[in-house]
């Protein structure tokens, strides 16, 4: 069996995948005034798959998207 220590090396990296993601879409919902997401995405942790479906689905599109 793992002993403490090593049972919880597993998390650092969902931990810094989580901060990362939801740090990126709070600054993005900050700047964008959308203050709904903003409350929503820093109240529920989801280990990083809403503030990366916040960012690539809901965000405000400021470049023109080129079709080929």
């Amino acid at each position: 069996m793992l002993e403490p220590p090593l049972l919880y090396y597993w998390m650092i990296p969902l931990i810094i995948w989580s901060i990362t993601w939801k740090a990126v879409a709070l600054w993005k919902a900050a700047r964008n005034r959308q203050l709904g997401w903003f409350l929503v995405l820093f109240i529920i942790n989801s280990a990083g798959i809403l503030p990366i479906l916040y960012i690539y689905y809901y965000q405000k599109n400021k470049s023109p998207k080129i079709n080929f």
